[in-house]
């Protein structure tokens, strides 16, 4: 079976976790120790968040003159190699030593009209008090939105249109390799509409992670897409007493809830994306619970096998 796992940012770097090398790596163990049971006899492709990360790296570029500051998508690229490099050494550590891995810079196209641009919903970086937040934005031009009971800095997250490095991916998958790519959602790139001669360049965006996992999935023709988080299931009335553990959804159903767009609602929107274009199911779980996502006993099943909702 061909799977594509996205593991999320903050599900790499727990929420209110100090942003640290050593709680990262002990949460890519994590992973790790779930992939690793799920590698013999199938293809793994392993996408990630970089939220957390891409935001430690742009506040420490605050420490720089603004014209010499690294704009957001030469962070992505930093991203890719750091969190890329932690899981191969990880996941490496675990499985036969002639497995081979490859951890690849991806380019994503997006395109300069996204409607994104105008309002941002991408948070990046730790979470703050409101008055901190607040604070913040004013000082540093920055937008900020409420993520749960704290609050955050958004950039735009356009729709990922384009993977650019999807034949070598693709490659590298039938050879054996397993492959670590499209971190973070990739590396935003468009290109210049104001040019006769189309030249690609970088944005200052961060797209997201599920959607561009849904659309690597799709490419890819992966039997499987597991999106990874922080918690066990798509829930609704979360965090109050009537939640409920969505077990499994049709996509129309599952869209009919609602979910939030900076947290849960994207992993929704890929998630009900990839089953409704191919035909085959995608999960939403935690990271911890990968084994059983794969045997199909964890997360919140989505297909469009049957009609409706059932819940845990």
């Amino acid at each position: 079976m061909r799977i594509v796992v996205a593991l999320g940012g903050n599900a790499l770097l727990r929420r209110g976790e100090p942003m640290t090398a050593d709680n990262q790596r002990a949460n890519i163990r994590t992973a790790a120790e779930q992939i690793a049971k799920v590698h013999p006899g199938n293809e793994l492709v392993i996408a990630h968040g970089n939220g957390p990360q891409v935001g430690l790296l742009a506040l420490q570029g605050l420490s720089y003159k603004p014209d010499e500051a690294y704009p957001l998508d030469v962070l992505g690229a930093e991203t890719e190699g750091m969190i890329g490099y932690m899981i191969e050494q990880e996941l490496g550590n675990l499985l036969p030593f002639e497995v081979p891995f490859a951890s690849l810079l991806t380019q994503v196209e997006v395109d300069p009209n996204d409607p994104a641009f105008k309002d941002p919903t991408k948070f990046i970086g730790p979470v703050y008090e409101k008055d901190e937040a607040l604070r913040l934005a004013d000082e540093k031009g920055w937008k900020v939105k409420p993520d749960g009971d704290k609050y955050r800095r958004v950039v735009a997250s356009p729709k990922p249109i384009r993977i650019f490095e999807i034949k070598p991916i693709t490659w590298l998958l039938e050879r054996g390799t397993v492959v670590i790519c499209a971190g973070g959602g990739g590396i935003p790139t468009m290109y210049d509409p104001d040019k006769t001669k189309r030249t690609l360049k970088g944005i200052e965006a961060v797209i997201d992670k599920d959607l561009c996992s849904a659309l690597l999935a799709r490419e890819l023709r992966a039997d499987l897409l597991v999106i990874a988080t922080d918690v066990d299931a798509a829930y609704i009335d979360y965090k109050k007493p009537t939640q409920k553990a969505i077990a499994e959804a049709h996509p129309d159903e599952l869209e009919r809830l609602g979910f939030a767009a900076g947290s849960m609602g994207p992993k929704v929107q890929a998630a009900c994306e990839f089953a409704r274009l191919t035909g085959r199911v995608a999960v939403i779980g935690s990271l911890e619970n990968i084994e059983k996502i794969v045997q199909g006993t964890g997360g919140t099943r989505v297909s469009i096998a049957k009609p409706g909702i059932s819940y845990r």
